[in-house]
């Protein structure tokens, strides 16, 4: 069965200014992020993500784990980071619309720290607020079916990419498919299917967003639980996807070096022939005299090979 929810004017206003954004990163070129700038984004989302469920360690001490370096701390903590550290350094293997892929996931994220890490759960979950329980996640017995729901309307469905996988994030934490690690899977899963449709996602710390308006995010589930509706829910997503996008076009402002330019265009020619007009195709913001430059710099370092003299010049990606 399809997830219950509505499509409502400013969901739309929001699908409209992300897709704007993505939009202007595209054109200038900020899709691979610089090396720099995606470690910090990553180490930004774990820490993030990690601390919305109670882990103290610290961008510096996740950067150290990183490096392989001694750091002070819980044990449980450092174990968390290093399994999400494990996951997210590869999440273009895992295939959004597969249930075992899901779970071969949550079994990475917690291994060592549930003994069902990667298996749905088999007992009974309240949500408590207080002393009130605000939610009762389905019985143990429906999970397979409903999971096997969730993952055909992952594959079938034409919904907006960007609503899909605000709806996803919803359904994981309303289902509570496992035993813990539920929150850190629904925000895995939705960087999961955004980064299949925009590679931009693989390196957007939209978690920090969450993690500064964590009261919000908690409320936005409540009202959709409520309401039976998950479009409070989307439409809080939403925004905190077009700030994270904000930011990163606020931080990709900044001059491309010949090199980067270089290296980004063979990513997209691995292979066949090319000309300078194919080099201006993919950069448009350049001078012709600037992408002469770069041509020229790249045959020196012997990334292309040349043949041809002037508008005639052909150019072939040096195979390594």
């Amino acid at each position: 069965m399809k997830p219950p929810f509505t499509i409502t004017s400013s969901i739309l206003s929001l699908v409209a200014s992300i897709s704007k954004k993505l939009g202007t990163i595209e054109t200038a070129q900020f899709q691979q992020p610089s090396v720099q700038l995606r470690r910090k984004n990553q180490i930004r989302t774990i820490q993030a993500t990690l601390a919305i469920e109670g882990n103290s360690m610290k961008a510096e001490q996740i950067t150290a784990i990183l490096e392989s370096k001694r750091v002070l701390g819980p044990a449980e903590d450092i174990l968390e980071v290093r399994n999400a550290l494990h996951v997210y350094s590869d999440l273009a293997s895992f295939s959004p619309s597969s249930l075992a892929s899901f779970l071969k996931a949550h079994h990475l994220m917690m291994k060592g720290l549930v003994k069902d890490n990667g298996k749905l759960r088999t007992g009974k979950v309240g949500i408590a607020k207080g002393s009130a329980i605000t939610h009762i996640a389905p019985p143990p017995a429906n999970l397979k079916a409903i999971m096997q729901d969730l993952f055909t309307y992952i594959k079938t469905s034409e919904d907006h990419i960007l609503v899909k996988s605000c709806v996803v994030h919803y359904e994981i934490e309303f289902i509570h498919p496992f035993s813990d690690g539920n929150g850190r899977m629904g925000r895995l899963w939705q960087s999961v299917l955004l980064m299949e449709a925009y590679p931009v996602f693989a390196y957007l710390p939209f978690e920090t967003i969450i993690k500064g308006r964590q009261s919000d995010y908690y409320q936005a589930l409540e009202r959709s639980d409520s309401t039976g509706d998950s479009a409070p829910f989307i439409h809080f997503m939403l925004e905190a996807i077009d700030d994270s996008l904000e930011e990163l076009i606020h931080v990709s402002k900044r001059p491309v070096s010949q090199e980067e330019r270089l290296h980004y265009f063979i990513s997209l020619h691995t292979g066949g022939t090319f000309s300078r007009k194919d080099y201006l195709n993919t950069f448009k913001n350049i001078a012709i005299a600037t992408a002469s430059r770069d041509l020229k710099l790249g045959v020196l370092k012997g990334l292309f090979a040349k043949t041809g003299d002037k508008r005639n010049t052909i150019y072939v990606v040096v195979k390594k």
